[in-house]
C-alpha cells in the first residue's frame, strides 16, 4: 500500500496545478473579449474609409477622362504643326541652297555637302508625295547642278595637286631597302593632307548619294599620266646626270651612306662598260702587264649612253613597283573597295605597257645584234633579266587582283629575254667553233687571238649573272652534249641533267671545247710549225690563267675535273713542239756523223770540210731562228722565261760540248770565220727571243 502522506502530497500538487490552469483560462477569456472589441472598432473604421473613397472616385474619374482627351488633342495639334513645318521646309530648300550651289564647293566643301544632302531629301520627298509638283523639277535640277560641281571640283583638285614625283625622291624610295633599313619606311605624299581630305569626302558622297562612278575614270586617268611622267622623268634624269661613278642620289641618302658605311649602294650593272675596259686592257697588255697582245680588238661594244639606258631601265622597273605600291595605297583611301582593283588596273596600264614595250625593244635590238653575230649584245639582257627576276615577287604582289593580261606581261617579257639569251649563248658557242680562219686576221707574232680573249671575257661576264645564265640554260632544251675535247672520258655525264650548276659548267666546257677546236684549225694557217706551237701555247696559257683567276675553273670542274691538268699538258706539248724547231740547229753539232780523230793527227780534207759545215750550219741556223723568233711574242713573263731558260740549257750544253771538242782543232786557217759565238753569247741571243724591243 501507498503511504497516506504521499497520497496527500500528490493531491495537493494536483490541486495547485488545477488552480493555475483555471487562472490561465480566465486570462485567455479576458483577452479574447478585448480582441473582439478591437476588431469591431477596426471594421467600423474601414467601412467608413471605404465609403469616403468611393465618393472621391466618383468625383475624380470624370475629371481625369476629360483631361486625357485634352492632352491627346494637344499632341495631335503639335504633330500636325511639326509635319507642316517639315513639309514647308522642303518648299524652301531650293531657295535656301540655290546661291551656295551656284557658287560651288571650293573653300566650303562641308557646307556645300550639307546643302546637297538637304536637296537630296527634298527630291526624295517630292518624288514620294507630290511627283507632279513643279518644286520637284526645281530641286532635281539643282541637285544635278550640284553633283556636276562636285565632279568638277574633284577633277580640279586632282589636276591642280597631282604632280610627277621628282627623280631624286624616287631614287631615295628605291634605295630605301638597302640604305635605310633601320629607318622608317619612306612614303610619298601625293596630295596635301587637306586636299586629300576633300577628295575623299567628295568621292564618298558621289558613291553614296550621287550614284556616280565617273569620277573613278577621272581619277585613274589623272594618276596614270602622273605615274608615267614620274617614270619618264627618272629616265631623263639618268640621261642628264648619270656617270660611270654612279647615280646621283639626294643629299639625305648621301649623308646616310657616309654615316653607315656598311650599307651598300645600289649596284649599277656596268656590264658592257666593264667588258670594254677589260678588253682594252688586254689589248694593250699581256698577262704580265707588258705589251705583247697588241692585235686584240674589243668586241663590238656599247657606248656609255647605251649603258646608261640600261641603268635607267633597271631603275625604272624598280621605280614602277615602288610608285605603283604608293599609288595603290592612295587609291584605297579614295576609291570604294569593290572598285579598287579595276581602277588600279586601268591606272597602271600605260606605264606598265611602256615599260614592257621598252623591254621588248631591248630584246629586239639584242636579236638583231645576234643576227649580226654581235653576241656581246646578250650582255645587255642579263642585268635586266636578273633584275626582273629579282623584282618579280614584288611585281606579283603589286599586280595581285588585276586582270590576267596585266599579270602576264612581265612573265612574257622574262620568257622572251630568256629565249633570246639562251639562243645567243648557243649561237655564241657555235660561232666560236665555226669562226673562219682568216689569214689576215691571225696575229703575226703568235700571241693570243682576238677570238680567245673575247670568248674568255664573255664567259667572265657571265659570272656576274651566273645564276640567271644557269637558269636560262637549264630551262632550254639543248641540242648538244657540252663536251670539251680535253679528255673525252670525262664527258659522259648525263645530258638530261639540266640543273643550273650543271648547265653552267657544261656550257662553259662547250665554249672552251669549241674554242680549242677552232684554235687548232687556225694554227694551221702558220707555215712555221714552231710559230703554230707558240700560238697554241699562248692561247692555251691565256685560257688557263683566265680560268684560274676567276670562278670559271670551279664551274668547269663540275663536269671536267681534270680540265686544269689537261690544259697544262696541252701547254707542255706545245712547248715541246716549239723546242723541236731548234733541232735543225742542234743537229749540226751533235756527235753522230762527226769524224773521230786522234790528237796530233792531221785531219783529212773531208773531215775538215765536215767540221766547217757543222759550224756554218749551226751559226746560220742560230742567226736565222733568233731573227725570226725575236719577233714572236709570249705575253706571260713566267712562261717566256721558262721557255727561254729551257732552250738556253739545251742549246748551250750541246754547243758547249761541240765547241769544247772542235774549238781547238786545226780544221781551218780562219777559225773566227766559223767559231763566231762563244757559249755565253749563244745564251744571250736566246735570251732576246720573244722580245721585239731587243
Amino acid at each position: 500500500m501507498i503511504p497516506t502522506e504521499e497520497v496527500s502530497a500528490r493531491r495537493r500538487e494536483i490541486e495547485d496545478k488545477l488552480k493555475q490552469e483555471e487562472e490561465t483560462l480566465s486570462f485567455i477569456k479576458d483577452s479574447l473579449e478585448k480582441s473582439d472589441q478591437l476588431t469591431k472598432n477596426m471594421v467600423s473604421i474601414l467601412s467608413s474609409f471605404e465609403s469616403r473613397l468611393m465618393k472621391l472616385e466618383n468625383s475624380i474619374i470624370p475629371v481625369h477622362k476629360q483631361t486625357e482627351n485634352l492632352q491627346r488633342l494637344q499632341e495631335n495639334v503639335e504633330k500636325t504643326l511639326s509635319c507642316l513645318d517639315h513639309v514647308i521646309s522642303y518648299y524652301h530648300v531650293a531657295k535656301d541652297t540655290e546661291k551656295i550651289i551656284k557658287e560651288g564647293p571650293t573653300g566650303r566643301l562641308e557646307e556645300y555637302l550639307n546643302c546637297m544632302d538637304k536637296i537630296q531629301k527634298a527630291v526624295e520627298y517630292f518624288q514620294d508625295n507630290n511627283p507632279d509638283s513643279p518644286e520637284l523639277n526645281r530641286v532635281k535640277s539643282l541637285f544635278e547642278r550640284g553633283k556636276e560641281s562636285l565632279e568638277s571640283e574633284f577633277r580640279s583638285l586632282m589636276t591642280r595637286h597631282t604632280k610627277p614625283v621628282p627623280p631624286i625622291l624616287i631614287l631615295d624610295l628605291i634605295s630605301g631597302d638597302d640604305e635605310m633599313e633601320t629607318q622608317e619606311e619612306m612614303s610619298l605624299e601625293h596630295l596635301p593632307e587637306s586636299v586629300l581630305h576633300d577628295v575623299i569626302r567628295i568621292s564618298g558622297w558621289l558613291v553614296e548619294n550621287g550614284r556616280n562612278q565617273d569620277f573613278m575614270t577621272v581619277y585613274f586617268q589623272i594618276r596614270s599620266v602622273q605615274l608615267d611622267r614620274s617614270i619618264k622623268g627618272l629616265k631623263d634624269h639618268f640621261r642628264k646626270n648619270s656617270s660611270s661613278t654612279g647615280v646621283p642620289y639626294s643629299p639625305a641618302i648621301q649623308n646616310k651612306r657616309k654615316d653607315t658605311p656598311t650599307k651598300k649602294p645600289i649596284k649599277r650593272p656596268g656590264t658592257i662598260r666593264k667588258a670594254q675596259n677589260l678588253l682594252k686592257q688586254y689589248s694593250q697588255h699581256g698577262l704580265d702587264g707588258k705589251k705583247g697582245a697588241s692585235n686584240l680588238i674589243p668586241m663590238e661594244g656599247r657606248d656609255d649612253v647605251f649603258d646608261i639606258e640600261i641603268d635607267a631601265y633597271i631603275h625604272c622597273v624598280s621605280a614602277f613597283v615602288k610608285l605603283a605600291q604608293s599609288e595603290y595605297q592612295l587609291l584605297t583611301e579614295i576609291v570604294p573597295e569593290h572598285h579598287q582593283k579595276k581602277t588600279f588596273d586601268s591606272l597602271i596600264q600605260e606605264s606598265l605597257d611602256n615599260l614592257i614595250m621598252e623591254g621588248d625593244n631591248i630584246v629586239s635590238a639584242a636579236r638583231k645584234a645576234i643576227i649580226r653575230h654581235d653576241y656581246s649584245a646578250v650582255l645587255t639582257i642579263f642585268p635586266i633579266l636578273k633584275h626582273l627576276k629579282q623584282m618579280k615577287p614584288e611585281f606579283d604582289q603589286v599586280l595581285q587582283g588585276t586582270a590576267a593580261g596585266t599579270k602576264n606581261k612581265l612573265p612574257g617579257l622574262i620568257t622572251s629575254m630568256e629565249t633570246t639569251g639562251a639562243k645567243a649563248l648557243e649561237e655564241f658557242a657555235d660561232n666560236i667553233k665555226n669562226d673562219p680562219d682568216k689569214e689576215y686576221n691571225m696575229p703575226k707574232d703568235g700571241t693570243v687571238h682576238e677570238l680567245t680573249s673575247n670568248a674568255i671575257l664573255f664567259l667572265q661576264q657571265l659570272l656576274d649573272f651566273q645564276e640567271t645564265a644557269g637558269a636560262m640554260l637549264a630551262s632550254q632544251v639543248l641540242g648538244d652534249t657540252y663536251n670539251i675535247p680535253l679528255d673525252p672520258r670525262e664527258t659522259s655525264s648525263s645530258a638530261s641533267s639540266y640543273s643550273s650548276e650543271f648547265s653552267k659548267s657544261t656550257y662553259i666546257c662547250k665554249v672552251l671545247g669549241n674554242l680549242q677546236l677552232n684554235l687548232l684549225s687556225k694554227s694551221k694557217v702558220y707555215e712555221d710549225p714552231a710559230l703554230s706551237a707558240i700560238f697554241l701555247h699562248n692561247n692555251y696559257n691565256y685560257i688557263l690563267k683566265s680560268l684560274e683567276k676567276s670562278e670559271l675553273i670551279q664551274l668547269v670542274a663540275v663536269t671536267q675535273k681534270t680540265a686544269e691538268r689537261s690544259y697544262r699538258e696541252l701547254i707542255e706539248q706545245q712547248i715541246q713542239t716549239y723546242q723541236r724547231s731548234w733541232l735543225k740547229v742542234t743537229d749540226y753539232i751533235l756527235e753522230r756523223n762527226l769524224p773521230v780523230f786522234q790528237p796530233g793527227v792531221k785531219l783529212k780534207d773531208k773531215e775538215r770540210q765536215m767540221i766547217k759545215e757543222r759550224f756554218k750550219g749551226f751559226n746560220d741556223g742560230l742567226e736565222e731562228l733568233c731573227k725570226i723568233q725575236k719577233a714572236w711574242a709570249i705575253p706571260d713573263m713566267e712562261q717566256r722565261d721558262k721557255i727561254r731558260r729551257a732552250q738556253k740549257t739545251i742549246v748551250k750544253e750541246t754547243y758547249g760540248a761541240f765547241l769544247n771538242r772542235y774549238g781547238n782543232v786545226p780544221f781551218t786557217k780562219n777559225p773566227e770565220k766559223y767559231i763566231k759565238y762563244q757559249v755565253d753569247q749563244v745564251g744571250e741571243m736566246i735570251e732576246k727571243l720573244f722580245d721585239t724591243s731587243a
